[in-house]
């Protein structure tokens, strides 16, 4: 499997720290000459048209597929990375958030909002863009939406914890939520483990049906169902991911019975829960960070010394992942950074092969960097 092991930069860009390639890049002007942009200046920028061209380019079900592998190389290095919960300004609209990391080398974060009222209104649910930058210089190396992004990196985080979790030869799947998230998920369970038949409930009709119609080519059976109950029938995975920011009971305890994998992604903030605490009370529980999954996802709802298990530690062999057939695991993901930065890193690793992304001169760096004043006003002359 392909296991992209960190840092960045191709040769071409920003590849060394010397004074010499500094001014090289900068090039050499007489200091009363108006001021040009210099390599240094430029940031790749992956705009949304940029980043469906390399969704399209690549392939989506080849995204998936590598970027999980870059997700899992990144949770085996798990303790290399500064880790924090996100900083969120609530409202009662929704939710605004920074996610930072760094791995040493690179930092990154994302800012998103959740805002589910928005669709509604005609708006996305979630937005996001995001930055990578070096640490030693601190000059960003990338610029991109992560909208789409972050649709992929859900959909791959989530098939990286059912390959640990989810019972041997899963063959159905359930999706209770059929929003924008739905047919991501569908497509990497489908291309990384195989599922060969998607349920699907939603309050909403109409979401129900733009997802058949968007999986009609997928090459997996697609079932719309009338109700939660329908839609699980039968099926060995779950999957939870709805908008309301409330706390719901989308599945209750006599729903589920043994030998189920639940993926809960639609619990991301306090207040906000998906399952009923009875049901997540029974399930051996695994999470991506505690400190923020207790405060935000289907944890708030126990102890706050309620036993879980972090997927990295499932990874790396360092705890048990699904050990029976008849356990109920659940996957209580609320996202975070870690899972941003490596798709991050995916897309950034992708720009020399796909070409897909505009030079953003974006960075003030005048020949001399004590000179900031001076450039103004030879930019001002000219």
């Amino acid at each position: 499997m392909l296991k992209a092991q960190a840092p960045l930069m191709p040769a071409s860009q920003h590849s060394s720290e010397s004074a010499e390639t500094r001014t090289a890049l900068r090039g050499s002007r007489p200091r009363d000459t108006p001021p040009a942009p210099s390599q240094l200046a430029f940031v790749p920028f992956v705009s949304v048209d940029n980043m469906m061209k390399i969704v399209n380019q690549i392939g989506l079900p080849t995204m998936l597929r590598e970027m999980s592998a870059y997700l899992e190389a990144d949770f085996e290095r798990w303790e290399q990375f500064d880790k924090s919960p996100r900083v969120a300004a609530h409202s009662k609209e929704g939710v605004i958030e920074l996610m930072p990391t760094s791995d040493g080398a690179t930092y990154g974060f994302k800012y998103v909002n959740g805002h589910p009222a928005n669709m509604a209104r005609g708006f996305q649910t979630v937005t996001a863009f995001g930055v990578l930058a070096k640490v030693s210089n601190g000059y960003p190396v990338l610029l991109t939406e992560m909208t789409i992004l972050t649709a992929l990196r859900t959909a791959a985080t989530s098939v990286v914890a059912a390959k640990y979790l989810a019972p041997a030869g899963a063959s159905v799947m359930a999706m209770i939520g059929n929003g924008t998230q739905c047919e991501f998920q569908v497509a990497a369970f489908r291309e990384l483990l195989g599922i060969e038949s998607v349920r699907l409930y939603d309050i909403d009709r109409h979401a129900t049906d733009k997802a058949v119609r968007n999986l009609a080519t997928s090459g997996i059976d697609v079932v719309a169902c009338n109700s939660a109950v329908e839609a699980i029938a039968g099926a060995q995975i779950v999957t939870t991911c709805t908008a309301d920011k409330q706390y719901a009971t989308i599945l209750t305890d006599d729903m589920i019975g043994t030998g189920v994998h639940i993926n809960a992604i639609g619990g991301d903030c306090p207040g906000k829960t998906e399952l009923q605490r009875a049901l997540v009370q029974r399930a051996d529980i695994f999470v991506e960070y505690a400190p923020q999954t207790r405060i935000e996802g289907e944890i708030q709802q126990l102890p706050p010394d309620h036993r879980v298990t972090e997927l990295w530690q499932v990874i790396n062999g360092d705890a048990k992942g699904r050990s029976s057939d008849g356990e109920l695991t659940l996957f209580d993901s609320v996202g975070f950074a870690i899972e941003d930065f490596s798709a991050l890193r995916y897309v950034h690793d992708q720009l020399e092969t796909t070409g897909h992304f505009t030079k953003l001169d974006m960075i003030a760096d005048p020949d001399d960097p004590r000179d900031l004043f001076g450039m103004i006003n030879r930019a001002g002359s000219a």
